[in-house]
């Protein structure tokens, strides 16, 4: 990635910003999702939690002016990330949901759903922009949050993750899925892992921290 799960990092840091609905406005508005293409064979189709490797663009639709283009960063190697678990604004989170590999979608996200009332100047995102993506999906991988996915990563059962066990997990699922990655993929996905999980920095993601945004019964 370069990428990212620095998970995403620069190209994804873009796209990671928090969002915060305005008021009650995201009640009153959503997510409009186009299909464009796809797949005659859809599967496994998008989850939260899954790992996910997609391209994007983002515009602006106000004017239809692009503010972002996956396929311009890091050599043009697809990004990757976690669905559903805050590393993409909600309306991604959202629009990304029940999505196959080889499908294509534009996406029409509302301000409350992305960068609201205040914007996002780095990004060259104004207040209250409603934005606009075009997303091609390559790979849905099960992602290192399910309650399961946490049992098998825990090879010796004390309820926290070591740097060697979610290391030996991303290896035995790349090569499960046979799929050609970026040298670098597998260790800036357990570089940002630990960043965004291990909050007390003690070097091991616990049962809490792993489950910060689901599963309540580890």
């Amino acid at each position: 990635m370069g990428r990212g799960l620095t998970l995403l990092l620069l190209p994804l840091a873009l796209l990671a910003a928090p969002a915060r609905a305005e008021g009650g406005m995201a009640a009153a508005e959503e997510v409009k999702i186009e299909v464009l293409h796809l797949p005659e064979t859809c599967s496994p189709k998008s989850k939260k939690g899954d790992l996910l490797n997609a391209h994007y663009d983002g515009f602006l639709a106000s004017d239809g002016s692009k503010f972002y283009c996956s396929r311009t960063q890091n050599e043009g190697h697809p990004k990757w990330f976690v669905l559903g678990v805050g590393q993409v604004i909600k309306g991604l989170d959202i629009a990304m949901m029940n999505m196959c590999p080889g499908e294509k979608r534009k996406v029409t996200i509302p301000p409350s759903l992305a960068y609201g009332q205040q914007g996002y100047a780095q990004g060259k995102i104004p207040p209250n922009a409603t934005l606009i993506f075009e997303i091609e999906l390559y790979a849905v991988n099960k992602g290192p949050r399910s309650v399961e996915a946490f049992n098998q990563i825990d090879k010796d059962g004390d309820k926290k993750l070591s740097e060697l066990e979610i290391s030996q997990y991303l290896k035995e699922e790349f090569a499960r899925d046979g799929k050609k990655r970026h040298p670098s993929a597998h260790d800036e996905i357990l570089a940002d892992i630990f960043k965004k999980n291990d909050h007390d920095r003690d070097g091991f993601i616990s049962a809490k921290e792993y489950n910060v945004y689901q599963h309540d019964e580890l």
